[in-house]
């Protein structure tokens, strides 16, 4: 009898633990992977840089994205989802490294407001991401809201560049910074608790919202602190 609620009790605790393993090796091959991909993703945008790679015209940032990102969600559970997500972030890195040599170049200062940016950025994303991992706080209920939030400021910044309207453009990076950081914080959470279980698309969430925060920050950073 006590040899048989011993193994009870290991078979309560091994089906404990199994969630809490797979949770573990969902969030370290999701950190590899996003450090992995932010590498690339200066590795192409200094290639950009170092052969002054124009611009890109938004329609074809927009059509390149949304086409790499769709192919990364169908091939998410096979080897090829890490093929698609480097083509990703590397043509994303193509797309930032324009954006950072117009700044270098526009500005007197344009070194340092990249290191804000990135600085800031590095420092959110660790903070934001480190509370929802320690905390273990559930912010689920923030989906609907982010989605829909975000989906509002992405049609601003498309009226605002179309349109060359530059209050407009600030208070959409503005609005995009606080919904990057509530993203990271509903995206660790996922994780956590398993919302989301594929780190390949766990990776792309919290890559997009680095992204689009750090550009965003400089951006603001530009409009308060450069000097031409």
């Amino acid at each position: 009898m006590e040899m048989r609620n011993e193994t009870i009790i290991l078979q309560q605790k091994a089906g404990v633990e199994a969630p809490a393993l797979a949770t573990n090796k969902l969030i370290r091959n999701t950190y590899i992977l996003l450090s992995l991909t932010l590498a690339f993703t200066a590795i192409m945008s200094g290639v950009a840089m170092a052969i002054k790679m124009p611009p890109m015209p938004w329609f074809v940032v927009l059509i390149g994205y949304f086409g790499l990102l769709f192919l990364t969600t169908s091939l998410r559970n096979s080897v090829w989802g890490l093929v698609s997500v480097f083509a990703l972030t590397g043509f994303m890195g193509l797309t930032l490294g324009p954006i950072l040599s117009l700044y270098m170049s526009f500005f007197s200062n344009g070194a340092q407001l990249v290191s804000m940016a990135f600085g800031t950025t590095a420092v959110m994303f660790l903070g934001l991401s480190g509370y929802a991992l320690t905390t273990r706080k559930d912010f689920s209920f923030m989906g609907g809201f982010l989605m829909t939030g975000i989906l509002v400021a992405f049609i601003g910044s498309l009226v605002a560049v179309i349109f060359s309207i530059p209050a407009l453009s600030m208070a959409v990076s503005v609005t995009f910074v606080m919904l990057m950081s509530g993203l990271i914080l509903y995206q660790t959470s996922e994780m956590v608790h398993g919302g989301e279980t594929n780190y390949i698309l766990a990776t792309i969430g919290l890559y997009v919202s680095i992204y689009n925060m750090f550009t965003s920050l400089l951006q603001l950073f530009g409009f308060m602190g450069g000097e031409e």
